[in-house]
């Protein structure tokens, strides 16, 4: 049985490779098969960046919407609903649809989360074009808003995160099938690789979310200008090293450091504006390829039930 690397490997301070191993077929594996062997064994051999950015999240989403569209086409395929009819395996299909479901309840709680996130940083930049109206108070409300809502983010991936922990054993058991049945064996197999796959991409997905937050208390704003003197907190030279919700975590630290000029004010509120539209762009493109993968999810598990009903 296939195990998926410890959640502990993909803490944002490592970088493993995601720890699947390589799919192999029969030698005569239908041409569907193969071609989606292909695509499991590329992403296998990808690595986790650090720091981990939208960018890369994206193309891994947008890898997974391949798989299960694949999956989906395999799933319309005769043979493959001949092969599960004929052997009636219970606890195969028990594991896919669970699975299934798993990942659809996963998918929709995340796309939830990056939609209110996305509203914090609407009303946030909205504050920011204001600022001159109303005032400083304003603007630490509003910034006070955003990390609320990346708290009540950090709570949900934390519950997703130990949903996926139940999902790496969903096939466990139903590769003990009959060996004669090569098609089968060879479907069930890319259904184990792709839900490891699966589990991995949703945890750095999740991960990336979940970045710890730079936020000082309001009452200790003068420390923050200490940090930022002294180099703590990242500055311009050092935003290469930081992931998109990072970046914003850092522009709005400095942007309430004590100052007197308005012409530094001015510069960091140009800098937050540009930062915070970044990541919202990047979260709405995080949202539409969750939609589509949300989509691929219900599909292959209709197609599943309808194969079941014949």
């Amino acid at each position: 049985m296939l195990k998926i690397v410890s959640m502990a490997a993909f803490s944002p301070k490592s970088t493993p490779p995601y720890n699947v191993r390589s799919v192999s077929f029969p030698a005569r594996s239908h041409p569907s098969l193969a071609k989606l062997e292909q695509k499991l064994n590329k992403i296998s051999s990808w690595q986790v960046p650090t720091p981990l950015k939208a960018e890369t999240v994206l193309g891994r989403l947008s890898s997974l919407g391949e798989i299960y569209q694949s999956i989906e086409d395999l799933l319309n395929l005769p043979m493959t609903q001949q092969a599960l009819l004929q052997h009636q395996n219970e606890r195969l299909v028990d594991g896919m649809l669970d699975g299934l479901m798993r990942y659809l309840d996963i998918c929709g709680k995340t796309r939830d989360a990056a939609l209110l996130m996305n509203e914090s940083i609407r009303e946030l930049q909205s504050a920011l074009r204001r600022s001159k109206a109303g005032g400083e108070l304003s603007i630490q409300s509003n910034v006070n808003a955003y990390f609320c809502a990346r708290k009540k983010m950090k709570k949900e991936v934390a519950k997703s995160l130990a949903s996926l922990k139940k999902a790496d054993n969903i096939f466990e058991g139903s590769l003990l099938l009959n060996p004669s049945d090569h098609f089968l064996s060879a479907f069930v197999r890319v259904l184990s690789e792709a839900s490891l796959i699966t589990v991995s991409i949703f945890t750095s997905l999740l991960l990336f979310f979940s970045v710890q937050m730079m936020k000082p208390r309001p009452s200790k704003w003068h420390l923050v200008s200490k940090l930022v003197h002294k180099g703590v907190l990242p500055c311009e030279g050092q935003q290469e090293n930081l992931n998109e919700l990072e970046s914003v975590d850092a522009a709005l630290a400095n942007l309430l450091v004590p100052s007197s000029g308005k012409d530094f004010e001015a510069r960091e509120i140009h800098s937050v504006q540009q930062r915070l539209e970044i990541l919202h762009a990047s979260i709405e493109e995080v949202e539409n390829e969750l939609d589509s993968l949300f989509r691929h999810f219900i599909h292959a598990r209709v197609s599943l039930l309808n194969i079941l009903s014949q």
